[in-house]
């Protein structure tokens, strides 16, 4: 697998990242519509005007780019929910904020959050490695929050019960990609209420 290519600092280094950038955007649209079984690396090239051989200068095969895909949204959604908590503010505070943060990469990477669902269990084993503990991390983060709340209202709530809760709200919320079409603003606020009534604060 190929990790995180480092920031380019001539012309070309930077026509060959966005190109890069191109393809797996281009792939994301792909799998999510079609399934990650289903896309070719030569597909993917096609869509961007890239020949099959030479997709091989920027992925070494079709499961680095998923790789690359996952490993994305996992580190996006884990760096975005510890600046969350590192803000600060009331427990209830937080908790909202974490989620309108949550809806807020959903409605930018729809494609991301379907593959996601979906086609998990086709990482390579270091990937799925990866990106399951990036996926915990971030769920402990809305867990502590839980408890925050709960120990301020005075009720009892377990790490289990919150970690219950807030897969639940994941649930959720990553089902919006699958919802009928929807004016943003309001599906943002719908989704919102949603959350904060299936976590019951």
């Amino acid at each position: 697998m190929t990790g995180p290519e480092p920031a380019p600092t001539t012309r070309r280094g930077q026509a060959k990242a966005a190109r890069r950038a191109e393809l797996l955007a281009a792939a994301a649209r792909q799998m999510a519509d079609r399934g990650f079984a289903a896309v070719r690396l030569e597909d993917i090239g096609a869509e961007v005007g890239v020949s099959g051989p030479a997709m091989y200068r920027h992925f070494a095969s079709k499961t680095d780019v998923l790789d690359q895909l996952l490993l994305d949204i996992s580190e996006r959604l884990h760096a975005g929910g510890a600046e969350v908590i590192e803000r600060g503010g009331a427990p209830e505070e937080v908790l909202r904020n974490l989620v309108e943060f949550h809806i807020d990469v959903l409605v930018t990477k729809p494609d991301l959050i379907a593959i996601q669902d979906r086609d998990l269990a086709s990482l390579t084993p270091e990937a799925n490695h990866r990106v399951r503990s990036l996926q915990r991390r971030y769920v402990e983060n809305w867990v502590a929050v839980l408890l925050d709340i709960a120990a301020a209202q005075g009720r009892p709530l377990t790490a289990e019960a919150a970690r219950v809760r807030a897969h639940a709200a994941f649930g959720l919320l990553n089902s919006s990609p699958r919802l009928p079409a929807y004016p943003e603003d309001e599906l943002r606020g719908l989704l919102t209420d949603m959350a904060m009534a299936a976590l019951s604060v």
